[in-house]
């Protein structure tokens, strides 16, 4: 059976009863309620369009574009509108200029189209085309029935629902947990710095599992995205990025702003499907009767075998799996919901039915228990499970990790050299920062030229850009620490040898003293030499003088 898409009247009707109940004119103001029809018309208008020119391709098979979206839209309106208690279009907090509600609005509408329809594509080229649809639509559907001007109608916020501080007393002790209202972002910065307190609150209360992120602009958003999805009921993302984009540790940070249970599975060699639903059974406990908000994620390296995608698939599609919980825990499972149920619907007397308490509990398990998958958009394997299991694209808001940019690199690098001491001056040391950021835009952009010419992937993820730094880090600590060595010995050789050269000029001079004593003495030698010469002649003399006697006294004694 095709069951075709409604008609766009039909489409008018139900957003136009859900948003009359929300701006009600004992809510709000005429100037509010006067926006129910511009944002109809202007969402179906821009979903009609971005569904006829972002086709789906091999490529981008998972652009759908359905009333699911149409639906997700609304649902971030209404986040904003539900609450008029604290009056967040009638004051727009935290904006620096006041505006008026209308454009507040605007804003608001802006920022869910790019969160539902921009997330998901997976290049800058098509964000692009979105981004001019939107600016078109814009000014088409509010420009003339509102009277603002262009430039007033680009809005840019970005929205956030944990900008509010918990209360303590003078003591230290809370008084008050901040509640989360969806509110405009002042600015970057701002935002930033919260983030920033926000993971350090995280590394005091889990020591053991410190993250040390460095929360650029890009950055920034994804974590923005996800506490959107995990703030909001049934709200399950599919974050699709290579290795190493920082879907996981976003997820953690994000769980923890948000206040959630965060469950990831131990994988080990004997983990199965049994295993799984175990745990799964654990976490339905904990969303069901306990009514807590519990954060499961699951990447593409705990996926074992495919079964485990089919009960992930059945849980986002109709809150149950096959063979979960046993028939005779059913019951066990739905009566720990009686009392919040009795609560909530205000009944008294008769008691609920076994099967109105388990379907309430389903409910309460679809809405509290928040699916995260990370995968990864390299190989066949990621088309193959869209098709497979469809509810994991259909069931889940789509956020594509592109690429980090230039200056998300850069921030990168500085971070991990800033506390790195190099022997250079700072410009030197800036311009190596930046350096770095580009080595791996051009690395990036040799791997698409070598797939073109040779049609072989080499994928280089923001996983080995952090290698790429802690290899540097090594190297230069090796190589500084080996020149280090070289330039001890040579010193110490140094100091030798002018120890050396000392000990030759102090024997110099003793030599000198020497040889003026040699001198001394050769010239007490020669006197003497001199005097026994003389004497030999007179010796000489007497020899002869002697020898004439001898003959003499020889001749007489013959």
């Amino acid at each position: 059976m095709n069951m075709t898409l409604p008609s766009t009247r039909s489409i008018e009707n139900i957003y136009g009863k859900i948003l009359e109940q929300l701006f009600h004119p004992k809510k709000y103001g005429p100037e509010v309620i006067g926006m129910r029809s511009p944002l109809i018309d202007a969402t179906i208008a821009l979903w009609t369009v971005v569904k006829n020119r972002l086709l789906p391709t091999p490529s981008k098979f998972h652009y759908v574009f359905n009333i699911r979206e149409l639906s997700r839209v609304f649902q971030g309106i209404c986040a904003v509108a539900a609450k008029p208690e604290y009056e967040v279009i009638k004051k727009c907090n935290y904006i620096k200029e006041k505006i008026r509600p209308e454009l507040f609005l605007i804003g608001l509408w802006r920022h869910e189209c790019e969160r539902v329809f921009e997330d998901k594509l997976i290049s800058n080229n098509d964000k692009k085309v979105f981004h001019d649809i939107l600016d078109k639509m814009t000014k088409e559907k509010f420009r003339d029935s509102l009277g603002f001007e262009d430039e007033q109608l680009m809005t840019a916020y970005l929205f956030a629902d944990f900008q509010r501080e918990d209360k303590f007393d003078e003591y230290g002790e809370l008084i008050e947990v901040a509640p989360f209202v969806y509110e405009a972002v002042p600015d970057m910065e701002t935002i930033r710095k919260r983030v920033y307190a926000k993971m350090d609150g995280y590394n005091e209360k889990y020591p053991s599992k410190k993250m040390n992120l460095v929360i650029f602009d890009d950055a920034l958003r994804h974590l923005l995205r996800i506490t959107r999805i995990l703030n909001s009921p049934r709200g399950s993302c599919l974050l699709v990025g290579v290795g190493g984009s920082g879907k996981q540790s976003l997820t953690k940070l994000a769980s923890f702003i948000c206040k959630q249970v965060f469950f990831q599975i131990s994988l080990t060699k004997t983990y199965g499907e049994t295993h799984l639903k175990d745990d799964i059974k654990n976490l339905y406990r904990e969303a069901g009767p306990l009514g807590k908000q519990v954060t499961f994620i699951m990447t593409d390296s705990e996926i074992k075998t495919e079964g485990f995608l089919e009960s992930i698939n059945s849980m986002l599609a109709t809150g149950e799996i096959a063979g979960l919980i046993p028939k005779d825990e059913r019951d066990v499972f739905a009566l720990e919901t009686k009392t919040v149920y009795m609560k909530e619907a205000g009944t008294k007397g008769e008691d609920p039915s076994t099967l109105e308490l388990w379907i309430y509990f389903i409910n309460r398990v679809r809405d509290c228990l928040h699916m995260v998958l990370a995968f990864s958009p390299v190989g066949t394997k990621f088309r193959e499970r869209a098709r497979k299991f469809p509810s994991l694209f259909s069931s889940c808001t789509i956020d594509w990790f592109l690429p980090w940019p230039e200056e998300a690199l850069v921030s990168v690098s500085q971070k991990f050299l800033n506390s790195f001491t190099i022997e250079c001056s700072k410009e030197t040391k800036s311009q190596l920062e930046k350096h770095m950021g580009k080595v791996h835009d051009i690395v990036t952009e040799v791997c698409g030229e070598y797939f073109q010419r040779m049609r072989r992937y080499v994928y280089v993820t923001p996983k080995s850009y952090l290698s790429f730094i802690d290899q540097y880090k090594q190297v230069y600590k090796a190589k500084f620490d080996g020149i280090d060595k070289d330039d001890v010995n040579i010193r110490n050789g140094l100091d030798k040898l002018r120890e050396a050269s000392q000990g030759v000029e102090e024997l110099k001079v003793d030599l000198r003293k020497e040889d003026a004593k040699l001198k001394e003495a050769s010239e007490v030698t020669d006197r003497l030499l001199k005097d026994l010469e003389v004497e030999n002649k007179k010796a000489s003399i007497k020899e002869e003088e002697v020898a004439g006697v001898k003959t003499r006294c020889q001749a007489q004694a013959d």
